[in-house]
C-alpha cells in the first residue's frame, strides 16, 4: 500500500475532540482529516459523503462520533462507518505511520482523491436462508436506510422492495429544491448496486397484507411472501377540497418526479404566473426555486409563513428574504375556487380568495401537507390504523399488536424520548428521520436484543438561505429565544417549553444546529435562562 507524507503535519498533537485538515502531498486536492476520536487518533476523509460539507468544520464528540455541519449524517471517527442519515456512503479511514521526517498515511491514491467508501452491502442469498425473507414497501428515504443498514448489518437473506413510483429511490429533498426532473440525477443507487446485494426491486403497488399468511399482495395480483415486513410508504400529498382544484388542469402537487416533470412543463419558457397554496416548507422552497424568472404568488393561512413551526418572527423574517426575490404573499387568506382560463378551458387561469381577490395564474402548485399514505391498509381487518391514518410503533418501529411488521417515515406515530417529548407518541415528516427509522429497523432485525438509540430529529431547507432545524416541537413550545435577526439570513432560533429547549433553527450560523443536534441527543442542552442571557451554543463544551 502507497505512503503519502501529510503536508505542515510534523506529530500528531491533538487532544480528545479535536481535529484538523491536512493537505496530502503528491496528490492534487488530495486532503484527509485528523482527529482525536475517544483517545485514538484517526485519519478519515474530510467530507461529508451526502453533499460533500467540510467535516472539519462539524462537530466531534470526545468520544469520537463526527457530525456533518450542514446536514446532521454521524459518522464513527475511528471506523468510518455512518451513524445517523442522511449520507449513504461511510468515510475512508486510512493507517497513520510516523517517521522522523513527518507524519505519513497509508492508502491508495484512488479512495484518498474519492473520500468516500461504499459500505458492506455485496450478499449472494444462499437457498438455505429463504426462511428469512424481508419485504419492503415502499421506495424512499425510510426504504433505502433500512435495506443497506440491514446488509451493512449481516443480514443474508432475501430482500424485497416494492415501489410504485417508477425509478429506485431518490434524493426527494431536491424536488422542491430544485426541481430536479430526471430521476437518474437524484437516485441514490443504481441497479446493479441493489442487484450485488441480491435485492429484489418489483415495481408495483401494495394493495394489501395478508398478516395471517405473511404475504404482501400487489395491483398486479402477486404475493411477496416475508418473514420480517418493513412498511415505509411514506405520504400522500393532501388535495384542496374546493371548486375546480379536482377538475382543472396545471394543478400540481409536489411528491415524485412525475409531479416535478409537468411543473416544470407546465412553466416552460419561464414568465409564468405561478401561484402556490400553502406557505410550509415545501410551498416556500417551490417558491424560492421558481421566482428569479416567474411571477410568484404563496397564499398562506397563517399570519406569517411557516409560523406553526418556526413562530411569527422567523416566519416574517423568512418572508421577507423571499420578498427580496419578488415573492408576493397573501396571508390569513383561504382559496374559495379556481376558475378556468378563457383561452383554454381545461386549464387553471386564475385563483379566487375567500375576501374576493382574484390572482391570476397559468399553474398552481399545492403545498398543503401530506396524509400517512395508509389506505391499503384501511380496510384490513387486522390493522388498527391511528385517526390521522398512521401505524402506533414502539421505539424499534415495530407497529403495536402486529408480529414481524414494522412501520417507518410518514406513516409512523412513535414514542418520542427527545427534549419536551416525555414518549408521546408522535408522527415526524423529515427525510432523515425516515432514513434513521429504517436503519433502527435493520438493526432490531439483525440483533433483537438491540436497544435501539435516541437520534435528534434534523430537516433542512431552502429559503434564499439554508435553514437547518433539529429537535421537535410537535408537543408545544411557550417561548422564543431569537439570537440574531432572520430578515438578514443570520440567525439562531430556540424553542422552548418552560427552561427545556425542545427545538432549534438556523441559518448562516453553522454548526450550530449540528451542535445542538448532539447536545439534544446527550441531554446536555443549556437551559431558556442561560440562552437567553446570550450564551453562543458554539461555546458550549460536549460532555465527556
Amino acid at each position: 500500500m502507497p505512503l503519502f507524507k501529510l503536508k505542515d503535519v510534523p506529530s500528531l498533537s491533538l487532544q480528545p475532540g479535536d481535529k484538523k485538515e491536512a493537505e496530502v502531498e503528491g496528490i492534487e486536492g488530495g486532503k484527509v482529516l485528523l482527529l482525536n476520536a475517544g483517545g485514538k487518533i484517526s485519519a478519515t476523509g474530510p467530507k461529508c459523503t451526502h453533499y460533500g460539507a467540510p467535516l472539519v468544520k462539524g462537530v466531534l464528540t470526545k468520544g469520537g462520533r463526527l457530525t456533518c455541519p450542514w446536514h446532521g449524517a454521524c459518522f464513527n471517527g475511528q471506523t468510518g462507518d455512518i451513524e445517523n442519515a442522511p449520507a449513504l456512503d461511510a468515510l475512508p479511514v486510512y493507517k497513520i505511520v510516523e517517521k522522523d521526517d513527518g507524519i505519513y498515511i497509508e492508502g491508495e491514491e484512488a479512495t484518498i482523491k474519492a473520500a468516500r467508501r461504499k459500505p458492506n452491502f455485496k450478499c449472494g442469498v444462499s437457498g438455505g436462508a429463504l426462511a428469512d425473507k424481508v419485504v419492503v414497501v415502499g421506495g424512499g428515504s425510510g426504504a433505502i436506510g433500512a435495506i443497506e443498514g440491514l446488509r451493512e448489518k449481516g443480514f443474508s437473506g432475501p430482500i424485497t422492495m416494492i415501489t410504485n413510483e417508477g425509478y429506485l429511490p431518490i434524493d426527494r429533498t431536491k424536488l422542491s429544491k430544485a426541481l430536479i426532473t430526471d430521476h437518474t440525477k437524484i437516485q441514490w443507487r443504481d441497479e446493479e448496486w441493489f442487484k450485488s446485494g441480491s435485492v429484489d426491486i418489483v415495481h408495483d403497488e401494495v394493495v394489501d397484507v395478508d398478516l395471517t399468511n405473511k404475504a404482501v399482495i400487489t395491483k398486479s395480483k402477486e404475493r411477496y411472501i416475508y418473514s420480517k415486513l418493513i412498511l415505509a410508504t411514506g405520504g400522500s400529498p393532501r388535495s384542496l377540497p374546493v371548486q375546480g382544484f379536482k377538475v382543472l388542469e396545471n394543478i400540481f402537487p409536489l411528491r415524485t418526479v412525475h409531479d416535478t416533470k409537468m411543473i416544470v412543463d407546465a412553466i416552460g419558457n419561464k414568465g409564468k404566473k405561478i401561484v402556490i397554496v400553502g406557505s410550509s416548507f415545501i410551498g416556500m422552497e417551490v417558491a424560492n426555486a421558481t421566482a428569479a424568472d416567474n411571477n410568484v404568488t404563496v397564499i398562506g393561512q397563517e399570519t406569517v409563513p411557516l409560523e406553526r413551526v418556526l413562530g411569527k418572527e422567523v416566519g416574517a423574517g423568512l418572508q421577507k428574504l423571499l420578498e427580496g426575490k419578488g415573492v408576493k404573499f397573501y396571508m390569513s387568506a383561504g382559496v374559495d375556487k379556481a376558475e378556468p382560463s378563457s383561452s383554454n378551458p381545461s386549464k387553471v387561469g386564475s385563483v379566487y380568495l375567500k375576501d374576493g381577490t382574484k390572482l391570476e395564474a397559468d399553474l398552481v402548485v399545492l403545498g398543503v401537507g401530506v396524509a400517512p399514505s395508509t389506505g391499503y391498509l384501511k380496510e384490513n381487518k387486522v390493522v388498527r390504523l391511528e385517526d390521522d391514518g398512521s401505524l402506533k410503533t414502539d421505539e424499534n418501529f415495530s407497529v403495536v399488536g402486529l408480529k414481524d411488521v414494522y412501520a417507518i417515515g410518514d406513516i409512523a406515530s412513535y414514542p418520542y424520548h427527545g427534549p419536551g417529548g416525555q414518549g408521546n407518541f408522535t408522527r415526524i415528516e423529515h427525510w432523515n428521520v425516515a432514513q434513521n427509522q429504517g436503519r433502527v429497523v435493520a438493526h432490531h432485525i439483525v440483533n433483537p436484543s438491540l436497544k435501539s438509540e435516541f437520534f435528534t430529529p434534523i430537516f433542512w431547507s431552502a429559503l434564499t438561505g439554508q435553514l437547518r432545524y433539529c429537535g421537535n416541537s410537535m408537543h408545544g413550545w411557550d417561548e422564543l429565544v431569537l439570537q440574531g435577526n432572520p430578515g438578514e439570513g443570520k440567525f439562531v432560533a430556540y424553542y422552548c417549553k418552560g427552561e427545556t429547549v425542545v427545538a432549534m433553527a438556523s441559518m448562516g450560523v453553522d454548526p450550530a444546529m449540528a451542535k445542538s443536534a448532539e447536545l439534544m441527543k446527550l441531554g446536555a442542552m443549556p437551559s431558556k435562562t442561560e440562552l437567553k442571557g446570550g450564551l453562543d451554543i458554539l461555546s458550549v463544551p460536549l460532555p465527556a
